[in-house]
């Protein structure tokens, strides 16, 4: 650190305070975009096999044109962008949290106390209910940086888009190789054979485990996904920390900044704010529709579609997600009207928005309930995705009227605290 020292209340020496309410501004509702946005960039692993999230082959119900077209319309506006908007908030709710948290005169092991309990929702959610579940991720990300709390903006900024960096590069060696050597001239020759085969057999584990859940996930009953999942990917958490790690934990970084700067505000130079988040979402979008139309003209190969949702849309991901949190955050300080109260009200109850989705999908989907795992095409998904975002504005709104919290934020605030909150107003 340099000799500028954050203080307690999270004003930085040299750097213009702001107070903690403006710089809060719009979290809720970017957080509502976000989590609506969660559920248009995981409905195609509620409903298909896992390899469909990426790989239109892995479709039951077969991907024709219109869908390829579709595939490349959420890589361009959805995949990754979601998930990392919900990242920098998540960094941004850390530093809020210490932020009141130090005011009282608590530490660091309250904050701690409440990740391990994210981590022990996310191991219910990745086992009980779904197995694309991201909390666990938050809650090691969140223990690796917590350490950082106190630093500056700029130098959480500055280590931020660093580490990010680092990870593309860490992610295209390790997972863009294997399209250089499974889909080019690269990979052709013997001195290549045992990579090529190591390759081909990490995508057959990938169609094999499809095929070993395909009827449990049409005939079976809940015993049998719950047993399934703990017998079969009971070191998946582990896997997903090491595989994500090294893009959440930058981007919680930027996220705690983002706060910090009170870009997540109404004050300050908005009119550079907003040229700057224009500049950078309009930039990474045209880069990610570039390679999204070159996945579809090779055939939407199963390594060239992994390679292009991982490692090589990284950075253009990153110039999306940042221009988005901008742009939202000035248009949340002044919107208005039911839509914007609405969205707002499903950030704050996003927590339970989150958790209550995969079950709400779970009923849809599963044999036991809807049945509809595998039948719908992907343009019948995004009608589920249109029933979720309804339900998710419906109730959020009605029920913060009444309650301070969301269902689940009041249960997780009274286990981090330990002791039991006012649920009604």
């Amino acid at each position: 650190m340099s000799d500028k020292q954050a203080t307690p209340d999270g004003a930085v020496e040299g750097v213009v305070p702001t107070t903690a309410a403006e710089r809060l501004g719009s979290l809720d509702f970017i957080r509502g975009f976000a989590v609506l946005g969660i559920l248009a960039a995981n409905i195609v692993a509620f409903g298909q096999p896992w390899s469909a999230y990426s790989w239109p082959d892995g479709f039951l119900s077969g991907h024709g044109q219109t869908a390829d077209w579709l595939w490349v319309a959420q890589f361009v506006l959805i995949d990754g962008k979601m998930r990392g908007l919900f990242t920098l908030l998540f960094g941004a709710g850390m530093a809020l949290f210490m932020e009141k948290a130090w005011e009282r005169g608590a530490s660091r092991m309250l904050l701690a106390r409440r990740l391990v309990f994210l981590l022990l929702f996310g191991l219910v959610h990745f086992f009980l209910i779904w197995r694309g579940d991201i909390l666990v991720l938050y809650s090691i990300a969140g223990f690796a940086t917590m350490g950082f709390l106190r630093w500056e903006p700029r130098q959480l900024l500055t280590l931020g888009l660093i580490g990010y960096v680092m990870g593309a590069l860490f992610y295209t060696l390790a997972i863009g190789s294997a399209y250089f050597i499974a889909d080019t001239a690269m990979g052709e020759g013997v001195a290549m054979e045992q990579a090529r085969a190591a390759i081909e057999e990490g995508k057959q584990a990938s169609i094999t485990d499809d095929q070993i859940e395909l009827p449990i996930m049409t005939e079976g009953n809940y015993a049998d996904f719950v047993q399934h999942n703990l017998v079969e990917h009971a070191g998946d958490p582990i896997n997903g920390i090491f595989l994500m790690i090294f893009e959440t934990a930058p981007l919680i970084l930027i996220g705690m900044a983002f706060y910090r700067f009170g870009w997540f505000g109404s004050g300050g130079a908005t009119g550079k704010r907003k040229a700057w988040g224009w500049a950078m979402l309009l930039a990474g979008g045209g880069l990610s529709l570039a390679m999204g139309l070159w996945v579809k003209a090779g055939g939407f190969t199963y390594w060239g579609t992994m390679a292009a949702m991982m490692p090589f849309s990284m950075l253009p991901r990153l110039l999306m997600t940042l221009g988005l949190a901008l742009l939202l955050a000035l248009y949340g300080n002044q919107a208005n009207g039911w839509l914007a109260e609405r969205l707002s009200a499903a950030g704050r109850a996003a927590f339970s928005n989150y958790l209550g989705t995969s079950a709400f999908m779970m009923l849809i989907f599963h044999p036991w309930a809807g049945g509809l795992w595998g039948e719908l095409t992907r343009s019948e998904l995004y009608l589920v995705v249109a029933l979720g975002w309804a339900v998710m504005l419906a109730w959020s709104k009605p029920w913060l009227a009444r309650y301070r919290y969301g269902p689940l934020e009041w249960l997780w605030r009274c286990l981090t605290y330990w002791r039991l909150f006012p649920l009604r107003r």
